[in-house]
């Protein structure tokens, strides 16, 4: 009893003596004005220290891609410092890599602005900019996934490439948090955004977002993401999607006929059964009026009794392998869930498709 007494009362010294410390920096120890300079200059400001440097960008207008709200669990608010950041926390480690470590990448959210502070920031992240819009429409998909349309307020319009996201304000027990959405409409329809949002037991996003009612005010920063579309119509397209990994190859697709209506593409779509299906006639239509368009929808589970289905069945890799010939020049977009990446991925490299990008969920 003695033991388990001097334990209890050790962790409790340990638990005050940092929350001490912690109201001690808070309030007693003042950084002053330090410097943040960008990209060598590019955007110098001035921001009182003590904060966080991801609180410090935003502040200035400079949205960071961030989905849990500063905790340092996402691991998407990567910057490079290349100077004052101080040594790297235990709380960063888990979600670098080494190379990452070595070349000054850090997690914005964890770094503390202390002292006059250098990083590097790519330029469509200056971009970014926060919007207001409004809810012009929530159109129910399937049992868990709503098309919500946003219509834009101020700024008016967005600039944004085929498969790209934006980051949803959601309000929260603990203040507003961000939640990242692919963009399902098409880049040439400036004035609105589409998502598709699948509702996750729990989710703060995706409850939100379920629940909004046409004229309601929703805010959001983007356009987020790594995606390119090769300009060449030589080369094929390839989308690969699953559940609401459906957004960017919508988005992509219809930019994709916009531009070049008789462009090669394929658009690969998995679903667990019949419920699951959506956008699925909307797709054939467009496929009447563009013929190298090919549309393949898979089921992976067994169809239950009095169902029917003329589409493919088995997991969506076993079609990307059954219908594309290898050795032909293409751009692969895949989105979906790991395991799907991972053996659409496969397939892909053993055609000879090399210019792939892909977002897990």
């Amino acid at each position: 009893m003695i033991y388990l007494l001097s334990i209890v009362s050790f962790a409790g010294l340990v638990v005050a003596l940092a929350a001490g410390l912690m109201v001690a920096e808070r309030f007693l120890v003042t950084y002053g004005i330090c410097k943040l300079d960008i990209n060598a200059g590019e955007k110098p400001l001035e921001v009182d220290g003590g904060q966080t440097l991801l609180a410090c960008l935003y502040a200035n207008d400079i949205f960071i891609p961030s989905a849990c709200g500063g905790k340092g669990t996402c691991g998407h608010c990567k910057i490079t410092v290349t100077s004052g950041g101080g040594p790297i926390l235990p709380t960063e480690t888990p979600l670098l890599t080494r190379k990452e470590i070595r070349s000054g990448v850090r997690l914005a959210c964890q770094v503390k602005v202390r002292e006059d502070i250098y990083v590097r920031i790519p330029s469509d992240l200056l971009n970014v900019k926060m919007f207001t819009s409004t809810v012009e429409s929530s159109v129910t998909l399937t049992y868990d996934i709503k098309e919500i349309t946003l219509r834009l307020e101020e700024p008016a319009q967005i600039n944004q490439r085929p498969g790209q996201y934006v980051q949803v304000q959601a309000p929260s027990p603990e203040g507003p948090v961000f939640r990242a959405y692919s963009i399902s409409s098409p880049a040439h329809e400036p004035n609105i955004v589409q998502l598709v949002v699948r509702l996750v037991p729990g989710g703060i996003g995706s409850t939100y977002l379920h629940n909004v009612e046409p004229g309601d005010t929703v805010n959001f920063t983007g356009p987020y993401g790594e995606f390119w579309l090769n300009e060449d119509p030589l080369v094929e397209i390839v989308c690969v999607g699953g559940g609401c990994g459906m957004a960017p190859m919508a988005n992509i697709i219809y930019t994709l006929y916009e531009k070049w209506p008789d462009r090669v593409c394929w658009l690969f779509f998995g679903c667990r059964t019949t419920k699951d299906v959506f956008y699925l006639k909307e797709f054939e239509e467009l496929a009447k009026k563009h013929k190298n368009l090919h549309v393949v929808y898979a089921l992976s589970d067994t169809l239950e009794e009095g169902e029917t289905w003329d589409g493919e069945t088995g997991f969506i890799h076993l079609s990307v392998d059954k219908y594309l010939e290898a050795g032909v020049r293409r751009q692969a977009f895949l989105c979906g869930p790991p395991l799907m990446i991972e053996a659409v991925t496969r397939v892909l490299e053993e055609k000879g498709t090399e210019d792939i990008f892909y977002d897990e969920f």
